[in-house]
C-alpha cells in the first residue's frame, strides 16, 4: 500500500501518540520544581500530596487537551506576548485593488 500525504502535512512526534516531547520536557521540569518545594516547605504527607496536585494537574490537562494540537510552550508564549503587548488589530478589506 502506497500512502500520499501532502506537502503541507507536518508530522509532529509525541509520546504514546498524545504529548510532544517538549511539553513533556516543560511538565517534568515544573513537576520537579514544585515537588522540591513541597518537600522543603511542608512536613505532613497530606499537605504535600494536596499542593503538589493543585499546582500541577492543571498543567497536565492543559498538555492533554491543549489548544488545538498546539504545543504547550508556544501557547505560553502568546500568553506571555499578549500580557505585554495588548493590541487590537482592525484589518480594513481594501476595495480599490480589486476593481
Amino acid at each position: 500500500m502506497k500512502f500520499i500525504f501532502p506537502q503541507n502535512y507536518h508530522f509532529k512526534n509525541k509520546i504514546l501518540g498524545i504529548i510532544d516531547y517538549t511539553t513533556a520536557f516543560v511538565n517534568l521540569i515544573w513537576y520537579v520544581i514544585v515537588l522540591i518545594l513541597v518537600n522543603l516547605i511542608f512536613d505532613s504527607i497530606d499537605v504535600k500530596v494536596f499542593v503538589f496536585i493543585t499546582l500541577c494537574f492543571p498543567l497536565l490537562l492543559l498538555s492533554f487537551s491543549g489548544f488545538h494540537g498546539e504545543n504547550i510552550v508556544t501557547v505560553i508564549r502568546y500568553l506571555f506576548k499578549f500580557i505585554f503587548k495588548q493590541k487590537l488589530y482592525f484589518y480594513g478589506k481594501n476595495y480599490k485593488n480589486l476593481t
